[in-house]
């Protein structure tokens, strides 16, 4: 089957998507902030990573599109962007729950 060039773009979007979920520090941010929204002080006390690099991994998140940011008063809270994300990280979940022990053992990636 020949991939045309509409469907290579959109998987190239698909794969760069992914690659946003696929640092575990970053997911681990956007797990924090599936409950609720939280200042970087609240994001690194729970991750316990440094404010540098839970800073460097929102502006990642920020730029992508997979966070958003809200100022109040002095505070900045930070907050999952769509309800899909969650979505997709519960749905990752499920297929691990149900394909743990291969993905575990997988060696191609």
């Amino acid at each position: 089957m020949i991939i045309s060039s509409v469907n290579k773009k959109q998987l190239q979007f698909e794969s760069k998507l992914f690659k946003g979920f696929a640092d575990q520090s970053r997911l681990l941010i956007l797990e924090i902030l599936l409950d609720e929204p939280k200042t970087v002080s609240n994001i690194v006390k729970a991750t316990k990573l440094s404010q540098p690099n839970v800073s460097a991994h929102l502006a990642c998140l920020l730029e992508c599109g997979l966070v958003r940011r809200e100022k109040k008063g002095r505070e900045v809270l930070y907050r999952i962007s769509m309800d899909e994300i969650g979505d997709i990280i519960h749905i990752a979940r499920k297929i691990l729950r149900g394909h743990s022990k291969e993905i575990h053992n997988c060696t191609r990636y």
